[in-house]
């Protein structure tokens, strides 16, 4: 699936704090990248997942690609938050063509929001078996509100490409995931993305995707307790969240404040965990991938691994998929590689993909 050979497009996840992409090229049997970088978002651009200035947006799009010289016109994009609703449906057993029909129908028991509103796609999961006594098929339902992509979509046409593929931020992990990792059937997997504004979790069961959710809770979190607890500007207390000392305060004195959100996001996962736990056929959690900008938090991998008993590891975007030396050297520079990990998931999507 993700080794198709068609017209490549540059992946764009655009956040609440920065917007990245990823540029690949066929490389043997696998891919190569080709541009990476990131350009930071003026604050209170997005909100809640919500653009709020598409000049702002646009503006930065437009400078991460011209800085970093990338001229292919087509991109992916993704959303994610609640503008987007998955759901693990299951309907009585019928052909292609009768789901097809039905799909809309079906949708609106689920969907919390007006039908007319949403764009939708679904995958079929297990089509069932009638022979062996299995009369059900369980299918993958994605909604997402039409209002939300074409807020998205109308910021990359600003400036000056084409959107062609709108994913789900959890969809581009696991496709990233997939290319890097390959995947283990049997293996219960947690894809966790903890974003500025808020944190993705993909649970994969062998290859398919079983459980997503998104936490409305990310690194801005850190930001604002050390502004409140500590009373400092958001640009301050955001410096003092990467270890960076400032005036009046030491990041010895940000610990307690950060581990403290840590454990509040904790507490989302655990709860997130239990649900998944309550409502599928396994109770296990076998590995947990962590990736984006606010996994580097004070305590964040510490508090994961004490509390879930489960390996945790960051996320490698680039364990197979590979940098193209001559233009990166060897290496990113540590914490970077992390952020990059929906964007390549986005990069290796094609123009075809439904």
């Amino acid at each position: 699936m993700v080794f198709r050979r068609s017209k490549s497009l540059v992946g764009l996840d655009i956040g609440s704090s920065a917007v990245k992409a990823v540029e690949l090229k066929p490389s043997g049997k696998g891919y190569q990248v080709i541009a990476f970088g990131s350009e930071p978002i003026p604050p209170d651009s997005i909100v809640d997942g919500a653009i709020t200035d598409a000049a702002a947006v646009a503006g930065a799009i437009r400078r991460l690609l011209d800085s970093r010289k990338i001229h292919t016109k087509e991109v992916a994009a993704s959303l994610s938050g609640n503008a987007v609703i998955v759901k693990k449906i299951t309907l009585p057993i019928m052909t292609a063509a009768e789901l097809a029909e039905s799909i809309g129908w079906e949708a609106e028991q689920y969907i919390p929001f007006d039908i007319q509103d949403v764009n939708l796609d679904y995958q079929v999961l297990d089509a069932g078996d009638a022979a062996a006594g299995r009369t059900n098929m369980e299918v993958l339902l994605v909604a997402a509100k039409k209002e939300k992509i074409a807020d998205y979509t109308g910021v990359i046409g600003q400036a000056g490409r084409q959107a062609v593929v709108v994913d789900v931020d959890a969809f581009a992990l696991q496709n990233a995931f997939e290319a890097n990792y390959g995947m283990e059937p049997g293996q219960v997997v947690v894809l966790l993305n903890a974003g500025a504004s808020a944190t993705n979790i993909n649970i994969l069961h062998g290859d398919q995707s079983v459980f997503t959710r998104d936490l409305s809770t990310g690194g801005n979190a850190y930001t604002e307790a050390l502004q409140k607890e500590l009373n400092l500007s958001f640009e301050a207390a955001d410096r003092l969240k990467c270890g960076a000392d400032i005036d009046g305060a030491t990041f010895e004195d940000a610990r307690p404040v950060l581990r403290a959100v840590s454990e509040n996001v904790m507490l989302e996962i655990q709860k997130t965990f239990d649900f998944f736990k309550a409502t599928s056929d396994t109770d296990r959690i076998d590995r947990i991938v962590v990736s984006g900008g606010a996994s580097c938090a004070e305590g964040f991998l510490e508090m994961l691994t004490e509390r879930f008993a489960a390996p945790v590891e960051i996320f490698d975007p680039f364990r197979k998929v590979t940098l193209d030396s001559k233009r990166f050297g060897t290496s990113l520079p540590p914490g970077v590689a992390p952020t990059a990990a929906v964007a390549l998931g986005l990069a290796l999507r094609r123009a075809a993909d439904r």
